[in-house]
């Protein structure tokens, strides 16, 4: 039988809109290179940007996981347009709808997507990634922000340590992975 070890999953969450690609790419790259699985919410901006930078490291260990929304406007069983972004290896379809200043809600994936992560990285972003680090707390799921500052996520909750470093951010993820 062969020995199947169990790769951390680190869960990066960040603008739907903006790449915000330097710091996507530091993030993604590291990620493949470190063994580890990337887990985002498979859409547009740095779900895209850290996608392709994890998916561009050749001899990777780990995978591109996205959780897509469903879109009521495309139809049943159809995720909105630029789901799930051309970088994810596996897609896992929901039939939760709602996303931005609903990402709390019962209806939206962000719960997926911090439950199935090992620890959460924050990027830049908006209201939905906001929501997600609030959910790290709720569910007790390690979270760092990799923020230039604290506005870069407007309604951070104060809890949320920002690391303005990569290093440092580095150091967070392995030594939290390292407990799973």
């Amino acid at each position: 039988m062969k020995n199947l070890t169990r790769l951390s999953v680190v869960g990066v969450m960040g603008s739907s809109h903006e790449p915000h690609r330097d710091r996507s790419w530091r993030v993604g790259e590291w990620v493949a290179r470190a063994g580890y699985h990337l887990l985002t919410g498979g859409g547009t901006g740095v779900m895209a940007a850290v996608s392709e930078a994890f998916a561009s490291v050749e001899d990777r260990l780990g995978i591109a996981i996205g959780i897509i929304p469903w879109s009521p406007e495309q139809g049943s069983g159809h995720p909105p347009r630029g789901y799930p972004n051309p970088w994810v290896e596996i897609a896992i379809k929901t039939h939760l709808e709602q996303v931005g200043v609903d990402g709390e809600s019962a209806l939206s994936r962000n719960h997926l997507n911090v439950l199935s992560s090992d620890v959460v990285v924050v990027l830049p972003g908006a209201e939905g990634t906001a929501s997600e680090a609030r959910l790290a707390l709720r569910y007790g799921r390690p979270c760092v922000a990799y923020l230039n500052d604290r506005t870069d996520v407007p309604d951070l909750p104060p809890a949320i340590h920002v690391e303005r470093t990569f290093e440092r951010v580095e150091e967070f993820v392995n030594d939290m992975c390292s407990h799973n």
